[in-house]
């Protein structure tokens, strides 16, 4: 500290300037928001055992257009959201789905094709990981 941002209290004690404060202030923030990101990015890569099969299928068939972890992207909605939910969107209409497309009905991206290659046994995978996701969320 220099003499210039030395200032002394009523005390005798110094005090730091203004600038010192926001300086410290700002260095916490920072690294308090990587210590978060961090956390953050440690706890998507805990997928469980058995929903780690149809992370995989989603990464494959679903990400593209619905986003890494179902977040949507500006081709899809996301996943991760209450109209999704089971009370409004059951198992069975993710199957629906991946088989015959979708008018859009919800969102503004327009209509989702039908997904090929997808078998009914690896929608059942994904829709697993997906109400995994909304758990996570506290959708569920």
């Amino acid at each position: 500290m220099n003499k210039r941002d030395r200032k002394r209290d009523k005390t005798g004690r110094v005090r730091p300037s203004r600038a010192a404060i926001v300086l410290a202030l700002g260095s916490a923030l920072f690294a308090v928001s990587l210590s978060g990101t961090l956390v953050a990015q440690s706890a998507s890569s805990k997928v469980p055992v058995e929903f780690q099969p149809g992370e995989g299928k989603f990464n494959n068939f679903c990400a593209r257009c619905h986003g890494a972890e179902g977040i949507g992207t500006k081709q899809g909605p996301p996943l991760v959201h209450k109209i999704y939910e089971p009370n409004h969107h059951g198992d069975a209409a993710f199957q629906r789905a991946a088989a015959n497309g979708v008018r859009a009905h919800h969102w503004q991206f327009g209509d989702m094709p039908k997904i090929d290659g997808v078998k009914p046994e690896d929608v059942d995978q994904i829709v697993k990981y997906v109400r995994w996701l909304q758990r996570q969320a506290g959708i569920m």
